[in-house]
């Protein structure tokens, strides 16, 4: 469903440009990824952070690692 348009002000905040989002266009969460396409400015909400995300991003590893020996456990009483 799309949201009707809605007429909104600018404003300055110390030397940025500012606009108040109206409550039905609030993004969740507390960040957001802005970009411009032309003369539009398009405001969406920053995917969560996760784990997995962060591990993507990573570079495989090349290094060859020595092998581990699979030693026993030592003995330990109750």
């Amino acid at each position: 469903m799309v949201s009707p348009a809605r007429h909104v002000k600018l404003f300055k905040n110390g030397r940025n440009q500012a606009v108040r989002i109206p409550r039905e266009f609030e993004l969740p969460g507390e960040d957001a990824i802005m970009h411009k396409e032309g003369d539009r400015l398009i405001i969406e909400p920053h995917p969560p952070r996760t784990l997995l995300a962060l591990l993507a991003t990573l570079k495989p590893i090349e290094e060859d690692f020595p092998p581990i020996p699979d030693l026993p456990p030592e003995p330990f009483e109750l």
